[in-house]
C-alpha cells in the first residue's frame, strides 16, 4: 500500500511532473497534479498532456479512480474554468468528489482564470501558495512570464572557460565542459519550443542542434531549430537534416527573431557571441545560464560580444538565482536585477 504523503511532499511530486512535461504542451502550461486520496495516500499523479490531450488534473483524476472521493488534489496552477479542446478541470474535480484542492500558482490567464472560486462555491476548502517560489522559477517560469509580457521567455546559454573564452585561438571548442554538463544542456533542450544560434556558429561548429539522450539517440521532443543572420549557410550543414523542424531567418535584429517566435513559449539562445551580444543589448534577455569549467584558455574566442556596454557605469546587471556543481563545472543560473 502507498505511504501516505504530506501536501509538500505531494507538491513535490506535482512540480517533478510538470517538469518532465516541459517542451510538450505548448501553447498550454505544464501542469503537474497529485491526488491524495482520503487518508492522504498517493493515488494518482498527472501532468498536462499535448495540446489536445487532457490536462494533468484530468490525468490524475482518471488514476486515482474512485479512490479521489473525499480526497484532496495538489496542483502547481490553479485548475482551470474554461471550456477549450477540453472540459474546465474545476468542474472534473467537483465531479470527482475531491474535497480539497491546493494549488501553487493563481492562473494569470483572464480567459481560464477563476477555477478556485468554482472549486470554492461547490464547498471544496481551497488553499493556494503552497510551493509558488518552486513553480514560478521552475517549470512554469517560461509560461507565466508569457502571460505577463505577451512574448516569449529567452534564456541565453553559453559554455566557457574560468576566464570567460567559448574557444581556444584556434577555434576548437570541443569540449569545454565535461560529460555531466553537456548531459545536463541536452536535457534542457527537450524541455524547450525553440533553440536559436547564429550563422557564424552554425559554419564554425557545424551543430545539430538536436536534444539527445544519454546513450546518444535522439530525444522524442525536439525543439525548433533556428538559424539567425545573413552569411550563407553549406548545403551540407548537420541543421538542415531532418533530425528536427529548422528555420532560417535573414536578420540580424533580436526583436524580429522574438517577433517570428511569437507563437513559442520558451526558447533558447545558445549561440555564438556576436547573437549573444545582441540579445543582451536589446534587452530581452530573461535569463542566462552558464556552463563555467575549470579551464583556463588565456586567449580565444569570447563567450559574450559586444552588449552596449561601453563604461562600467553601463553594465548589465543580474542576481545569482542557483549555482549547481556538475561533475568538475558549475552550472550559473542569473535573472536581470530588477
Amino acid at each position: 500500500m502507498t505511504a501516505s504523503a504530506s501536501i509538500d511532499d505531494a507538491m513535490q511530486m506535482a512540480v517533478e511532473a510538470s517538469e518532465a512535461a516541459r517542451g510538450r504542451t505548448s501553447p498550454n502550461p505544464p501542469v503537474g497534479a497529485v491526488v491524495l486520496d482520503i487518508a492522504g495516500r498517493v493515488v494518482g499523479v498527472g501532468s498536462t498532456q499535448p495540446p489536445g490531450g487532457p490536462h494533468a488534473e484530468i490525468v490524475a483524476l482518471t488514476r486515482a479512480g474512485d479512490k479521489a472521493r473525499g480526497g484532496t488534489a495538489v496542483v502547481t496552477l490553479e485548475p482551470c474554468n474554461h471550456v477549450g479542446r477540453t472540459g474546465p478541470c474545476s468542474r472534473a474535480l467537483i465531479e470527482a468528489g475531491i474535497s480539497r484542492v491546493v494549488y501553487a500558482v493563481a492562473d494569470p490567464n483572464p480567459i481560464a482564470e477563476g477555477g478556485a472560486r468554482t472549486l470554492a462555491a461547490a464547498g471544496i476548502e481551497v488553499s493556494s501558495g503552497v510551493g509558488a517560489d518552486t513553480v514560478s522559477a521552475g517549470p512554469l517560469r517560461a509560461w507565466l512570464h508569457k502571460q505577463r509580457t505577451g512574448r516569449p521567455h529567452v534564456t541565453l546559454k553559453y559554455a566557457a572557460s574560468l576566464d570567460g573564452r567559448s574557444a581556444a585561438a584556434d577555434g576548437t571548442s570541443q569540449w569545454i565542459t565535461g560529460p555531466p554538463a553537456r548531459e545536463h544542456a541536452h536535457a534542457e533542450r527537450a524541455k524547450l519550443d525553440a533553440i536559436v544560434v547564429g550563422t557564424g556558429t552554425v559554419e564554425a561548429d557545424n551543430p545539430r542542434l538536436t536534444a539527445r539522450l544519454p546513450d546518444g539517440s535522439r530525444a522524442p521532443h525536439q525543439p525548433v531549430r533556428v538559424v539567425v543572420g545573413t552569411r550563407e549557410i553549406s548545403k551540407s550543414a548537420r541543421i538542415r537534416n531532418v533530425d528536427a523542424p529548422t528555420m532560417f531567418l535573414c536578420t540580424h535584429d533580436p526583436q524580429a527573431v522574438i517577433d517570428t517566435l511569437s507563437e513559442h513559449t520558451d526558447i533558447l539562445i545558445e549561440g555564438g557571441p556576436t547573437l549573444a551580444g545582441a540579445f543582451l543589448e536589446a534587452g530581452v534577455v530573461d535569463r542566462i545560464v552558464a556552463y563555467i569549467a575549470p579551464v583556463v584558455l588565456g586567449s580565444g574566442v569570447s563567450a559574450m560580444g559586444y552588449a552596449g556596454v561601453g563604461t562600467i557605469s553601463d553594465a548589465l546587471r543580474f542576481s545569482i538565482e542557483s549555482v549547481k556543481t556538475l561533475g568538475a563545472d558549475i552550472l550559473v543560473s542569473a535573472v536581470p536585477t530588477t
